[in-house]
């Protein structure tokens, strides 16, 4: 079959890489316009575009996606039979109902679990011990459409969002080509979300990522996981963003929330049930650091 992907970020590469390694002829990638980045406001590519352009794949970077009659005349060039979406934008019904074979997107969650912008880290917030991907065809309404594959993945105890990230990453390549194999043949059934059993997976503000110690040490150690090592659970003290990307729950009812209590080479944070040892951090202006080199230089008292 011929595909056009489409993608953003590192999340989306090995998607990619595993289509441009089958039978299918990827013909075309889509991806977000290049931005100015850092201090000289240097222009930079996405990670799609820049593995795009290394394996010599066209590329097509539409400012906007809804009413954009040029963009769906382009799309339709590449008169391909496929489009599959992975760590993308929103598309609109005039995009993605272009191909005959219709359009899928690999989603990183078991839906209709956390249907949203952060799937990965809500699991992890919300201290699931396990979560999946999902394989569906696209529908007007975000991540409601109907499902071609589901698989199932253990959330570990020490992972954060990088880690389970990454290895969702990996075993989602392979899901995404199954699921071109399974629409290939022809030989699968759709089957429908039920709707009833749905959770949102909010985009994550600043506000959620600072950490209320009136919470139970577990929920706020949850947090930490999910927002480690982007964009990082954080606190204030004395008017500085401490950032926390590693922490241990211990059972210590002594401290009442936000109490501190530090040695040479160790600080516990009261919290609203039981205390967090913090095992890694970062001041602001200041690079990570672990807790014993952190507290060298650093004093809560």
């Amino acid at each position: 079959m011929k595909i056009i992907f489409m993608g953003t970020p590192y999340f989306s590469i090995p998607s990619l890489k595993s289509l441009l390694e089958s039978k299918h002829e990827v013909v075309a990638v889509v991806t977000t316009p290049d931005k100015e980045r850092g201090r000289g406001q240097k222009i930079s590519f996405t990670p799609v575009k820049e593995f795009a352009l290394k394996n010599n794949l066209p590329v097509l970077q539409p400012e906007k996606l809804k009413n954009n009659s040029q963009f769906v005349e382009e799309l339709k060039k590449f008169d391909a039979d496929l489009y599959v979406i992975v760590a993308f934008r929103i598309l609109p019904v005039e995009v993605f109902s272009v191909p005959p074979k219709g359009s899928f997107n690999l989603h990183a969650s078991l839906l209709p679990k956390y249907r949203g912008a952060a799937p990965i880290q809500w699991a992890l917030i919300n201290g699931e011990t396990e979560t999946g991907l999902t394989t569906f065809k696209l529908a007007e309404k975000v991540d409601t459409g109907n499902i071609y594959l589901k698989e199932k993945i253990e959330i570990k105890p020490d992972d954060n969002f990088e880690s389970l990230h990454d290895r969702l990453s990996e075993i989602g390549s392979k899901v995404v080509l199954q699921t071109v194999e399974m629409i290939d043949s022809g030989n699968y059934k759709l089957k429908n979300q039920d709707d009833s059993l749905a959770t949102p997976a909010p985009k994550i503000t600043k506000e959620i990522c600072k950490i209320d110690w009136n919470k139970p040490a577990r929920e706020i150690h949850n947090l930490i996981r999910g927002l480690s090592p982007i964009p990082g659970a954080y606190f204030e003290f004395k008017d500085k963003i401490i950032k926390v990307y590693q922490s241990e729950v211990i059972e210590r009812n002594d401290l009442k929330p936000f109490q501190i209590y530090q040695t040479k080479t160790e600080l516990i944070i009261g919290c609203g049930v039981n205390a967090l040892k913090i095992l890694l951090l970062q001041q602001e202006g200041k690079k990570r650091m672990g807790i014993e080199e952190f507290l060298r230089g650093f004093s809560f008292g």
